[in-house]
């Protein structure tokens, strides 16, 4: 049990983090490919990551560098660094840059709870250069299989979980933003924030001013964790809500449908305008598609607009907002299928289809 006491200048300072932090989604990835946690939401994606890991030769340094990372227990927090952190190679970065004296401090903390570490844990604590830059190329490798193409997933879930925290907020005021985690997990009462946690022993902590954070995680599916360094602010992940089937169906035996954009749609319309289009399978206002895609909200709306016009999206207003989803002109053309259906105008009468298509790319 963790132990968080908040006074009330304290509470002033309680945040959501912006967007998914990537360096704490490669640690849940990796506490939940050593477990059967949630097997309908996540067995699927452990079968397509270990397929993928087994094709690239990546299977057993992989399971070395899974002992960095018991699920259920201590790990290092040199391998969380960075706070608000939206891209996985500047979190690389920081690690790769701890200094000596905290590698060797954190790895021999780790050793006493556990007996098997990784086989070059000893020249990764005397700070090797070789070691880290290994580390680091497998840390990268592993994102790039088992948490980047599932990133649309991702900033979806944490662009609706923000929405709604928000939400809370703006009908109920501040004060219930910590209630509002209530939960079997976490619970707010006199000043108090009481949280289960695997650590093998209990704490208590005084935030002492400094800045909460609240971090939600898609891979975190569990208990939350929390990452209280003195000169850092206070970071508490939490799970994520997930949708059942959230995992596309297999094509095949051995390859499972890509989640996200096709590459050769993104070579076609270009990286943004793809993600965009994979961001709108349910509505979203234009607010909470630039926080589903990490852009402006005037970036996100003339990405949308340019898919409207090629007829992939449909936008109309609501009150004081514009609220987009993907057509199924859209749809087809993001899964790769043929299809016949007839572009509907939306706000204006469509161009021809060469013309749609010169708009989709003239940007």
């Amino acid at each position: 049990m963790l132990r968080f006491h908040l006074a009330t200048e304290d509470l002033l300072r309680v945040r959501l983090a912006p967007g998914p932090h990537p360096i704490w989604e490669i640690s849940y990835s990796l506490h939940l490919l050593q477990t059967r946690e949630a097997v309908l939401l996540f067995d699927p994606w452990r079968q397509a990551v270990r397929r993928a890991l087994a094709r690239a030769g990546l299977s057993r340094a992989v399971a070395e560098l899974a002992r960095l990372y018991p699920p259920g227990d201590y790990w290092p927090d040199f391998l969380t660094p960075g706070d608000d952190l939206t891209d996985p190679e500047s979190g690389l970065d920081l690690l790769m840059a701890t200094p000596r004296s905290r590698l060797r401090h954190e790895l021999t903390l780790m050793a006493r709870y556990h007996r098997v570490l990784p086989s070059w844990a000893r020249e990764m604590a005397d700070g090797d250069l070789t070691t880290m830059k290994h580390v680091g190329e497998l840390v990268r490798r592993y994102h790039d299989i088992a948490v980047a193409p599932y990133s649309g997933h991702l900033r979806r879930a944490f662009a609706a979980e923000r929405a709604r925290r928000a939400d809370i907020v703006l009908d109920h005021g501040a004060g219930q933003l910590l209630p509002s985690y209530a939960s079997p997990l976490m619970s707010w009462h006199d000043g108090v924030l009481d949280v289960s946690s695997p650590c093998p022993v209990d704490a208590e902590f005084h935030v002492g001013g400094r800045t909460m954070t609240f971090l939600p995680s898609f891979f975190c599916v569990n208990h939350p964790s929390a990452l209280v360094d003195q000169e850092r602010p206070v970071t508490l992940t939490c799970p994520l809500p997930h949708e059942l089937g959230w995992f596309p169906r297999p094509t095949g035996p051995d390859s499972p449908l890509p989640p996200g954009p096709r590459r050769d749609l993104t070579r076609l319309i270009g990286p943004a305008r793809a993600a965009t289009l994979d961001a709108l399978d349910h509505a979203m206002t234009t607010t909470q598609l630039a926080l589903a895609l990490g852009l402006s909200a005037p970036s996100a709306s003339r990405h949308a607009a340019t898919l409207r016009d090629a007829g992939l999206v449909d936008s109309e207003r609501r009150g004081q907002s514009v609220v987009h989803i993907r057509t199924a002109m859209g749809t087809s053309l993001l899964e790769g299928r043929p299809t016949t259906a007839a572009v509907r105008p939306t706000h204006r009468t469509a161009p021809p289809r060469t013309a749609q298509w010169a708009r989709v790319n003239e940007l």
